[in-house]
């Protein structure tokens, strides 16, 4: 074996027991295997004018495919709308599929920042997580709501908001 070969080898052993030490998760096969796993996530409003996630947590595995349908039934217009934004997260899977209504938007390592609900109906998003951790899942006013700029991110803490979280296993 030449040197330079060596070193490529003795490097690649090193990382390889790096990552086993550390608890990485390694995925493999298709990471998009049809067809993909439900998740279900209502946002209503309570009686305070306050978002209510149907589920606090929602637990995932890596390397599994989930279709995460975002369901806002009673929100009224734009000041009453709800933000949705799970950046930590989005930074840590794969996103496939982005759908609003009848429309598909079909992705390959893109990302997208925020889901605004600024009337009632659904989103889905399809995606292999690929990182192991907890992200935050944050749900509160549109920022215009609050006296911010429209597409403003982050947490609104003018307005009312809620943190639901992701994890990952």
């Amino acid at each position: 074996m030449h040197c330079s070969s060596a070193i490529r080898f003795a490097a690649a052993i090193v990382l390889a027991v790096a990552l086993a030490g550390t608890g990485a998760a390694q995925v493999g096969g298709n990471l998009a295997r049809f067809p993909p796993e439900p998740i279900d996530l209502t946002i209503t409003t309570a009686a305070d004018g306050s978002p209510v996630l149907s589920r606090d947590v929602i637990q995932l595995l890596t390397g599994e495919y989930y279709r995460l349908n975002l369901h806002c039934p009673d929100v009224v217009d734009d000041l009453r709308g709800w933000r949705i934004e799970m950046p930590a997260l989005l930074q840590n899977v794969h996103l496939r599929l982005v759908t609003v209504g009848d429309i598909e938007i079909h992705l390959q390592g893109l990302s997208f920042h925020a889901i605004e609900c600024d009337e009632a109906g659904s989103a889905h998003v399809s995606f292999v997580p690929i990182r192991p951790g907890t992200y935050d899942l944050y749900v509160g006013n549109v920022p215009s709501a609050v006296g911010r700029p429209i597409g403003e991110a982050g947490v609104q803490t003018e307005g009312k908001f809620v943190i639901g979280r992701f994890e990952v296993k």
